[in-house]
């Protein structure tokens, strides 16, 4: 969301002519950003945890996850970032910076966030990004870490 606003500050007095930005840019834009972005989120990580609890790995599934649901969550953003920028062509100044804000920061979002924060911060968390469910109990087989822990049959 800042990287947004960060943006849309750079781009509305040079672009627009803007002088300076809405008061309650920074509240309605959080407020959009994190509902929309909550939406993606769940659709990846429920795709990732499928393919754990069928016993993928972390990276394996990630990977799935990206896979089949990346295109899906891709269209979802340019569709919404579309929508949202239409409000650019309104004459209301709020709106337009609104519209801006909320369009630069789904396209982040869906592009940055979700394919590769979310993703990796997931494989490095390994099976504790579960907590407190049963799969970060389990100790996997799949995962490296386990697999060095166990002792070797003598």
């Amino acid at each position: 969301m800042s990287a947004a606003l960060g943006i849309g500050g750079l781009v509305f007095e040079p672009l627009f002519g803007f002088e300076g930005t809405d008061s309650g840019l920074g509240l309605l834009s959080f407020v959009f950003l994190v509902a929309l972005g909550v939406d993606y989120g769940i659709f990846l990580m429920h795709r990732m945890r499928e393919e754990s609890v069928k016993g993928a790995g972390p990276e394996a599934a990630a990977l799935t996850a990206l896979r089949t649901t990346g295109g899906v969550i891709a269209s979802a953003g340019i569709v919404l970032a579309a929508t949202f920028a239409v409000l650019t062509t309104l004459p209301l100044v709020p709106l337009v910076e609104l519209g801006f804000v909320i369009a630069v920061g789904v396209l982040l979002d869906t592009f940055l966030v979700r394919t590769y924060l979310v993703t990796t911060a997931s494989v490095l968390l390994r099976r504790r990004m579960w907590w407190p469910g049963r799969l970060s109990r389990a100790p996997h087989p799949a995962e490296p870490e386990e697999q060095q822990r166990q002792p070797e049959p003598v």
